[in-house]
């Protein structure tokens, strides 16, 4: 196991009554603990890695103290960068398992590269990596469909709502990076406002992954939607995901509470503003905690006859009370951290890049642009696709 931390705890985030320095210290050596000997951080061990992920963790541990390790993360990366400026789908032991390039893990380089400025202040560190997440944001953009929406792969022909939303905030990362610079990239802030519009008035041309929470709130964690209607959006399906103290669904359709997708749905209460519902649902996932700071991926829950039941992949029926998978995930010790920074700005401590989330530090929301789009209506709309 790392050391605890490389980083006075006075300097690392808590929040009053649910996580201490210590508390945020040991999880992210959890993190470190599973990282591979070249760099990559896993989603657990012995399983794949994806760049966004990978990211995501990166940036979790250098808030826990665990720089050395953080670094390592970011100077992987460039590593499994193709000429284009993607990125693999999907890492195995260092290799590309599935060589697809996917445009919201390609993105995120430029919100943990934006972080690290934030947490360090170390323009050096951001030079040495600014070419890697320009190529990677310049093949991103290039994947934008007419309507603002950004194809999940070159070889789909669908966008992804979650996706796209994410993408959105990577944008006005990377144009914060491209200021810092003094290199502009104004095919990024065209890119970010038309995406911005998709992402507001034109939800039902994404992929319909409905199902899935991350497609209820991202909008709102990405920035795409603020204000009024953020709250709207997110009432509009609080009850068919939110399981009171416990956290939120990953689906709709099954018993089982996630942890990441709660503390991201703190997150996107908390650049509302909403933070006292934000900590419920941080303080209610704190049952997923495990011994040294790792935290379990999920827990499915009730008895019920009438309860719809979880599968796995062999179709078999999952026991009911029970974390599942049986797996400690490294991503769901990252939003944990991440969501303690955020919420540690109003109910105990946080670091500089304790707002990567609400945008404070990014590129202002980009004008919005509808190009090719007159905003008719959807059975129209879904015609001229077809």
């Amino acid at each position: 196991m790392p050391e605890v931390s490389e980083v006075p705890l006075a300097r690392l985030p808590y929040v009053e009554g649910v996580l201490n320095a210590v508390d945020i210290a040991e999880t992210a050596a959890s993190i470190a603990a599973m990282q591979e000997p070249w760099g990559a951080v896993p989603w657990t061990v012995g399983e794949h890695v994806d760049i966004w992920n990978h990211v995501e963790g990166a940036m979790a541990m250098l808030v826990g103290g665990q720089v050395t390790a953080a670094e390592q993360a970011y100077a992987w990366i460039p590593t499994m960068q193709r000429p284009d400026g993607s990125f693999p789908m999907k890492i195995v032991a260092g290799r590309a398992e599935d060589e697809r390039g996917e445009v919201n893990m390609s993105a995120y380089f430029a919100v943990g590269l934006w972080h690290h400025w934030l947490v360090r202040r170390d323009i050096r560190f951001v030079q040495e990596y600014w070419p890697s997440v320009r190529a990677a944001l310049d093949w991103v953009v290039s994947l934008q469909e007419p309507f603002g929406g950004i194809r999940w792969t070159p070889v789909d022909d669908f966008c992804l709502l979650t996706g796209s939303s994410s993408i959105y905030h990577s944008l006005r990362a990377g144009v914060a990076l491209a200021d810092l610079l003094d290199d502009p990239q104004p095919e990024w802030e065209l890119a970010g406002g038309r995406l911005g519009h998709a992402v507001r008035r034109h939800r039902d041309l994404f992929a319909d992954k409905s199902t899935f929470s991350m497609d209820w709130y991202y909008p709102v964690l990405g920035g795409a939607v603020r204000g009024r209607e953020a709250f709207e959006l997110l009432e509009s399906r609080w009850d068919d995901f939110v399981v009171p103290d416990l956290g939120i669904r990953c689906v709709d359709t099954n018993p089982w509470v996630t942890g990441a997708e709660t503390c991201e749905l703190a997150m996107a209460l908390d650049t509302l503003g909403d933070h006292r519902r934000a900590l419920r649902l941080f303080t209610d996932m704190q049952h997923l905690r495990g011994e040294a700071g790792k935290y379990w991926t999920g827990w499915v829950y009730g008895d019920t006859a009438d309860a719809v039941a979880v599968t796995n992949e062999k179709g078999e029926v999952e026991p009911r009370n029970v974390h599942w998978p049986d797996e400690h995930t490294t991503y769901t010790a990252a939003a944990v951290i991440l969501a303690a920074d955020a919420l540690g700005e109003t109910f105990g401590h946080s670091t500089p890049g304790s707002g990567i989330m609400r945008g404070t530090s990014l590129a202002p929301h980009f004008q919005e642009i509808a190009l090719e789009c007159d905003c008719t209506s959807t059975s129209e709309r879904v015609a001229r696709r077809s």
